[in-house]
């Protein structure tokens, strides 16, 4: 072994330094440097805390914050440059704090384990992550049920199987989307909540025989209480894997709309056209508008999907309590966060600057093929059962001319469009057709109505956080399920 001085963690149990190229594997610096504040935070409330329980002095947990707090300053400005040595941001800021405040700062890991700590500041910085993209959520569903009320009677095609079925609205079209990033709100609030559990104070594994307060750190950093079981707490990375997974799982959803801008806006749909900002050009063709922004969204679930396969990975048979492979676990979560946050960053202003073209969309919305279910419920208020009813629009569709889909004649079918002909909507009135589908969850009437409001006036904000933050409150979605149902 290479002779040095020791470093990181090692201390004197080694008396030389780590090989170079094992010392580059083992170093964190360059990713968990993000950490600093997170790191600083808990160190800070760990010195409090040891104060509290008499196992140091007022002034030197005085000197500890203190210079805790001048330390941060310095690496966040570079007047101080991060050591690699030294392995990672945990001890980059605790030999700083020795160097700048003496003998007070070799006090401070008492009673405290890199494997509690850097549990600990995982979750703030998780904790903090998730509701940032809570927030990031907010504003895009804004956008969509702004765009939403805009387009309310704006009717187009809809479709399953990327083929025309029935007539809807624009705006009901819209406010999916929403309903999506509903959804993908309640999982970053419930996993940040379940991450909400204090690990400091878990030691490296069995805790320690010292007199400290958990519950007290906890408090003071935000947390609901302190963890349970300390080989668990210093091995856990479930709330890594779960907000992973719901940053995933919003690019997907956002992949769904990146995908209907890219087909919407070529000229064989002609639906949308993007704003300028959100497009690029070609270095070949000057013609050419590209939709970048929108095939980015369509391509970032790639990488986050890779993420949470990675987190699950890596936790996957590992014996406890904590090892080395938990390092691993840190650069897939801030890249999933990295790329909602981007993601969710585009998307308000990409909505604000689209411009639909309502004209085209309404033109499409005339297919006479739109309104055969139309025709077949008007069947069946007219006393046919709706199997029979099918079967009958089924003929006229069969029958029909395709070079004339908009007349949809049909000798044998006669009696039927008697019956049907003062109920059934024609081409031109599809907006009446689909207005009449007024129930909960379908594109028009008063339970439509309801939803957009419930989506926009009760809109959550996440909390002001003095200090630590805290889950959101939930009442927005009780309102919204209430809605919803009635």
């Amino acid at each position: 072994m290479p002779e040095g001085k020791p470093s990181g963690g090692r201390g004197a149990r080694f008396a030389g330094a780590m090989d170079p190229a094992a010392a580059a594997l083992n170093a964190s610096i360059h990713f968990d440097r993000r950490l600093l504040r997170d790191d600083v935070r808990g160190s800070q409330a760990h010195a409090r805390m040891l104060a509290a329980a008499g196992l140091i002095t007022a002034d030197d947990a005085e000197a500890i914050v203190t210079g805790l707090s001048r330390v941060a300053e310095e690496i966040e400005t570079g007047k101080h440059p991060l050591d690699a040595a030294l392995e990672d941001i945990h001890m980059n800021v605790e030999t700083r704090l020795i160097q700048m405040v003496g003998e007070p700062g070799r006090r401070l890991h008492t009673a405290r384990s890199r494997n509690d700590q850097v549990a600990t500041d995982l979750r703030l910085y998780a904790r903090r992550a998730a509701l940032e993209l809570v927030s990031a959520i907010d504003r895009a569903r804004v956008a969509l049920c702004r765009r939403a009320r805009q387009h309310a009677h704006t009717i187009m095609p809809g479709y399953t199987h990327l083929q025309r079925a029935q007539v809807v609205t624009l705006g009901h079209h819209l406010l999916a989307y929403a309903e999506m990033l509903d959804r993908d709100r309640g999982r970053l609030v419930d996993a940040e909540r379940r991450a909400a559990a204090s690990p400091l104070g878990s030691g490296a594994l069995a805790g320690t025989s010292l007199p400290i307060d958990r519950a007290a750190t906890a408090a003071d950093l935000g947390f609901a209480g302190p963890t349970h079981n300390s080989l668990d707490a210093v091995s856990d990375r479930d709330f890594a894997a779960e907000i992973a997974f719901a940053c995933a799982l919003l690019a997907v959803h956002l992949s769904r709309l990146g995908e209907e801008l890219v087909l919407w806006s070529t000229t064989e749909f002609g639906f949308v056209r993007l704003g300028e900002g959100y497009c690029s050009g070609s270095s070949l063709m000057p013609q050419k508008r590209n939709p970048d922004i929108a095939e980015l969204l369509r391509g970032k679930p790639g990488r986050a999907i890779g993420d949470v396969v990675a987190l699950l990975t890596i936790s996957k048979g590992l014996a406890l309590a904590y090892n080395k492979d938990l390092q691993e676990t840190q650069e897939p979560l801030y890249d999933a966060i990295d790329t909602a946050r981007a993601a969710l960053a585009v998307l308000p202003g990409l909505v604000d600057t689209l411009e639909f073209d309502v004209a085209r969309l309404r033109a499409a919305a005339g297919d006479a093929a739109l309104g055969a279910t139309d025709l077949a419920e008007e069947l069946v208020r007219a006393g046919m059962p709706f199997r029979s009813a099918h079967e009958v629009v089924g003929k006229l569709v069969r029958r029909a001319d395709p070079r004339r889909r908009r007349e949809a004649r049909a000798p044998d079918a006669r009696g039927a469009r008697r019956r049907a002909k003062r109920r059934c909507p024609a081409a031109d009135r599809r907006a009446r057709a689909c207005g009449r589908r007024a129930r909960a969850g379908a594109s028009r009437g008063r339970a439509a109505r309801a939803r957009l409001r419930a989506l926009t006036s009760a809109r959550a904000r996440c909390p002001r956080r003095p200090r630590a933050p805290r889950a959101p409150r939930l009442t927005w979605v009780r309102r919204c399920l209430r809605s919803f149902r009635s």
